[in-house]
């Protein structure tokens, strides 16, 4: 029997899922049908622009909400407090800096659901966080990213 996919996640990341689908389903789902509506009355559908884009983004919508209820059917919640304190898992935050004077950097390791690199939320299948997690605070770890090694040293754990 095959293994069944998780989504790690934390639970704030479970909560804004949670929040995207009610969004989607309640207010983005009857805009959508509306305009499908609304373009279906303008009559001939096979030269009806308007209709083909509401169709499509009905399409893309039906496609988020799907994946949105799969990866919540999935979801692993990650307590990042049932580690040791200073070691690096899902859920904390971790301030590192690359040697030998780099300047330092903090991100979150998440599940890839929640990833954002933009607001400091990297991906735990990330190859920094990959190189990060089950080390601990003052470690110096080497870490494979695509251009090459990094030698960093861990900083502070959250």
């Amino acid at each position: 029997m095959a293994e069944q996919e998780s989504y790690p996640m934390t639970e704030e990341g479970r909560d804004k899922l949670k929040a995207e689908l009610e969004d989607l389903k309640v207010n983005q789902r009857p805009k959508v049908v509306e305009r499908i509506k609304i373009a279906r009355s303008y009559g001939d559908l096979s030269e009806n622009s308007e209709y083909e884009s509401a169709k499509d983004e009905q399409s893309m919508l039906e496609s988020r909400i799907n994946t949105i209820e799969h990866m919540l059917q999935y979801a692993q919640i990650i307590d990042s407090n049932a580690s040791e304190k200073d070691e690096v898992t899902v859920g904390k935050h971790v301030t590192f800096k690359e040697l030998p004077d780099e300047e330092p950097e903090t991100y979150q390791i998440v599940g890839a659901a929640e990833a954002d690199p933009i607001s400091g939320k990297i991906s735990n299948d990330s190859p920094i966080a990959k190189g990060l997690l089950g080390h601990k605070l003052n470690e110096e770890v080497v870490i494979q990213i695509p251009a090459g090694n990094m030698k960093v040293k861990i900083l502070k754990v959250e």
